[in-house]
């Protein structure tokens, strides 16, 4: 089974803001500023509708065979359309069982929406049986299925009110949860160049992901105690290996 747990960051569309809005002549900070004070007026909140969130990172924590690995696409000035291609890409190769947290409800209607835009074409992601019959049960695409499993929304029975952000959950299972860095973030980091740090927080994400995914399969009896220690060990063996310093951090903070 290869396995891709996955997230993106995002900052303000400031080019399809001015198409939209008449931007003309603000500098990207002053055109973004002015759609979240427009976003701030219509809704109380400078929360973009999901088209004008322009991907800059797609982190994931992968495992391919039995071979785990965590790695970013997005470098900064890297073309959005070239690493949202790069993501489907990776589904179209790998056919991998998808995971997010809150994935169904801001990741992947983002990528479709920026997918959209950029003319991409992605067709083993979006099969649903008509060339594969092994899609019509099991697709990337039905809430109920599994070859995407959105955690946050498994775990919430499907209930918008019973939702959880994935820090906290993290965090009370002994895994490190966000490390220094918050989502409310990266727009600024981007600005000041420091394109790093934003990958790095959003491989925290992943890893966070994946581990919460493990203690689900443990959870719901596909794993039990023995096979969750060793995938968990799989995982820190990895990180250990690579030996990165944000890699590090993750497993200093890694307590349960």
């Amino acid at each position: 089974m290869n396995v891709f747990a996955f997230d993106i960051e995002t900052v303000p569309d400031v080019a399809g803001g001015r198409r939209l809005h008449g931007l003309e002549g603000l500098d990207d900070h002053d055109a973004a500023e002015a759609l979240l004070a427009m976003r701030r007026e219509e809704t109380g909140s400078d929360f973009l509708r999901l088209p004008l969130h322009r991907v800059v990172v797609i982190s994931v924590a992968a495992l391919i065979g039995d071979r785990f690995t965590v790695f970013s696409l997005g470098e900064g000035g890297d073309d959005e359309a070239r690493l949202i291609d790069r993501f489907f890409d990776g589904i179209e190769r790998y056919i991998p069982r998808l995971i997010s947290w809150n994935g169904s409800g801001f990741d992947l209607p983002v990528l479709h929406y920026r997918a959209l835009m950029h003319g991409l074409s992605a067709p083993r992601y979006w099969e649903t049986g008509a060339s594969d019959r092994e899609f019509r049960f099991n697709n990337y695409h039905n809430r109920f299925h599994d070859r995407h499993t959105d955690l946050m929304d498994v775990l919430a029975g499907y209930s918008g009110r019973a939702v959880a952000p994935l820090d906290q959950i993290a965090t009370l299972c002994g895994l490190p949860g966000k490390l220094g860095m918050s989502g409310a973030d990266v727009r600024h980091q981007v600005e000041a160049g420091n394109f790093a740090a934003v990958r790095d927080y959003c491989e925290h994400d992943v890893l966070n992901t994946y581990l919460l995914w493990l203690r689900f399969r443990r959870l719901r009896g596909e794993l039990d105690d023995t096979d969750h220690d060793r995938e968990c060990a799989r995982v820190r063996d990895a990180l250990q290996e690579a030996d990165k310093p944000h890699l590090r951090q993750f497993i200093d903070a890694w307590t349960g």
